[in-house]
Order: C-alpha cells, then sequence, then structure tokens
C-alpha cells in the first residue's frame, strides 16, 4: 500500500490529467447539458459525476477483461461510442428527440451525457492505453480531478445559461451538433478502417 502512494509523481499527474481533461471536453459539452436540462430537467451533477467515476475506474481495472469475455475489441467498442455521439449530434442539429426521456427523472440524463460524453469510448479505451505508461496512483487522482470539474460545470451549468443568453445557447447548441457529428465521423471512420 506504501508503495502505491509513494508511486505518485506531479508530473505523471499533470499529463494524465490533461490527456482526460481533453478527451471529456466537459466545457465544450456546456450546450448540450443545458439542453439535456431543458428538455428532461434538471440534471443529478454528483449522480453523472460519481457514475462516470465508478465506470473509469471499473473499466481502468478491469476493461479489457470485459471486452475480451464478449470478444469486443477496443475498435468495435469505439465504433458503439461513435454512433451514440452521432445520434446525439443529429438530436442537436434538427431539434428531435431520438433518446427518449425516461419516466424515471434520475436516469434520463445517464445516455448520453454519462455515455459517450463524459464515459464515453474515447476515454475508457485512452484509459487502457494509460494503463501502461503512468504509476495508477496517478492515474486515479487525475480521473477524480477531472470528474470535481465536471461536477462543477454540470452542477452550475445554469450560470453560464444565463451568462450566453438563449440565443448563443441555441447557435452553440447547433454549432457543437456539427462538431459532434464530425468528431464521431472521424472515431468512426479511423475505427472501422483498423478493423476492416
Amino acid at each position: 500500500m506504501g508503495d502505491f502512494f509513494l508511486g505518485f509523481d506531479f508530473k505523471e499527474f499533470a499529463s494524465v490529467f490533461i490527456v482526460l481533461f481533453s478527451i471529456i471536453d466537459i466545457t465544450g459539452a456546456v450546450p448540450v447539458i443545458i439542453d439535456i436540462n431543458k428538455r428532461k430537467g434538471k440534471i443529478n451533477a454528483l449522480r453523472i459525476s460519481l457514475l462516470s467515476l465508478v465506470i473509469m475506474v471499473v473499466f481502468l481495472f478491469v476493461g479489457e477483461l470485459i471486452l475480451q469475455l464478449f470478444n469486443v475489441d477496443n475498435h468495435s467498442f469505439a465504433v458503439a461510442g461513435a454512433l451514440i455521439l452521432f445520434v446525439l449530434a443529429i438530436e442537436m442539429i434538427l431539434d428531435i428527440e431520438i433518446f427518449k426521456s425516461n419516466t424515471v427523472e434520475s436516469n434520463s440524463a445517464l445516455i448520453p451525457l454519462v455515455f459517450p460524453l463524459i464515459a464515453g469510448a474515447g476515454v475508457l479505451t485512452t484509459l487502457l492505453s494509460l494503463r501502461a505508461e503512468y504509476h495508477l496512483i496517478n492515474i486515479l487522482l487525475a480521473i477524480l480531478s477531472n470528474l470535481i470539474f465536471v461536477y462543477f460545470v454540470i452542477r452550475y451549468v445554469g450560470v453560464f445559461s444565463k451568462f450566453l443568453g438563449s440565443n448563443t445557447v441555441y447557435i452553440l447548441r447547433k454549432f457543437f451538433g456539427v462538431i459532434l457529428v464530425a468528431m464521431a465521423m472521424r472515431m468512426l471512420v479511423f475505427n472501422l478502417s483498423k478493423l476492416l
């Protein structure tokens, strides 16, 4: 246990934090969060953050085992995540609802917010790569730090909404919808090419 904590290295922690922060991109997802808040009711920031934390930590330890169990490789997993991102983007651009609201409010934002926006295929497959390069304590602290930031962004997304104004949020929603389409297509093409 002592060796586990002695493995902390600030440079490693910072490197992992930046990598995960870039992939999660919660600030870029603000228009998406605002949109989900409007359509499905206020998001439980703590529940979303804790569930994302559990998924990331579990996948960090047993991700490859889980994928092998279902005979799924990393590229197939990433393709699934890309398809969900694409559907979400279509919702944003065309003002339609494909992900129907659950009757249970607490579950209504789990998809697509937890997966694929926060703990998406990109993050999960990256965690598997990071595990091979960095000490475990640094990865775990970087995950926790990122999700604390995620919590505050989701919790206070209303402040962003008021600051931006409804017209700006609407324009940003369309813009980020197009960006999500591009991200989904890039992810899809890259991983399909690896599979084929």
